[in-house]
Order: C-alpha cells, then structure tokens, then sequence
C-alpha cells in the first residue's frame, strides 16, 4: 500500500492541488499539522477521498472548525496532538513536533514515525524506527515536497512539488 504523507501546508492550495494530483495512487493519506485556516482540510478532503489521518500543529489555531470539517468527511480521522495507528501490519505514529516524534521513535514500539515543523524534509532511522518529515507543501522555506511511504517494502520516494 502506498501512503502519502504531507505536512506544513500553512493554507497554500496552489501547491496543495500539485501533490494531491501526484497522490492518486495512495491509499491513505497521513497529514503531519499545520493547515492553518480550516477551509484547507476542507479542500484535502473534498479532494482525496480515501483515508485522511491527521495531527495537530501548532498554527492549526481553530480546532472546533477543524473538528467540525473532519466530522463532515467520513474518511478524515483527526487523532489530535498524537497518532498511533497500524496499516498494513506496520505501527505507524505521527506527532507534529520533531522532538516530540523523536521520542516516539526513540521508545521502539511503532516502525514509522512521521513529524513536521521545521518545514525540512527528513529520512533516517532512529534504532529500528524509520523517523521521516516530508518536508513542507507551503514552499516557504525551502522546495516544497512530500512523501510517498510503500508498505510493503518500506520504501520511501520523498516528492518534490514544481511551481511554488
């Protein structure tokens, strides 16, 4: 199963739209915070319509819209400050804070761990725990990209979205 993870979109749909037309072979998507204005889930909803998993950033300032969105969807989970899930058999966990996930994936008890934040993108291992950031769709900072997560065979293809 491939799994695309997104963080930092901070309310740029421009390049939103670009990495959810080179989604449409995932399945799930997994979203690491930081929407900023609630009308952007609305959008990822409206648009990807398989399963959304999301946390909480720290610029995700109106929770009870965001909720109220979510609560729309039938395929968006929002998980609050903190994901643990399993697919595919995998523990996959995602937080928004890098210092945070860190710890997560410090404690071995998921295989994946994904965090955002510090809008750079970000593949290594911690012990056995692969820890990942995708980096950011804004492009404020630096290219914007995302994550392709396969798995089945623990792949990772970090994207690079064209056009800021």
């Amino acid at each position: 199963m491939k799994v695309a993870i997104f963080s930092d979109i901070h309310d740029n749909l421009s390049n939103l739209d670009l990495a959810l037309d080179a989604v449409d072979q995932c399945e799930t998507l997994i979203f690491c915070g930081d929407f900023c204005a609630p009308f952007t889930l609305k959008h990822l909803a409206d648009r990807f319509s398989h399963p959304i998993h999301v946390v909480f950033g720290n610029n995700d300032g109106d929770k009870f819209l965001l909720t109220t969105i979510a609560t729309q969807h039938d395929h968006v989970t929002l998980h609050g400050e903190m994901m643990s899930i399993e697919i595919a058999d995998l523990k996959i966990a995602a937080n928004h804070y890098p210092q945070i996930a860190r710890q997560i994936a410090l404690a071995a008890e998921h295989n994946v761990v994904f965090y955002g934040h510090n809008h750079q993108h970000n593949i290594e291992t911690v012990g056995e725990t692969l820890f990942i950031n995708p980096g950011e769709i804004m492009g404020r900072f630096d290219d914007p990209t995302f994550v392709i997560f396969d798995t089945v065979n623990l792949q990772v293809e970090l994207k690079h979205i064209r056009g800021r």
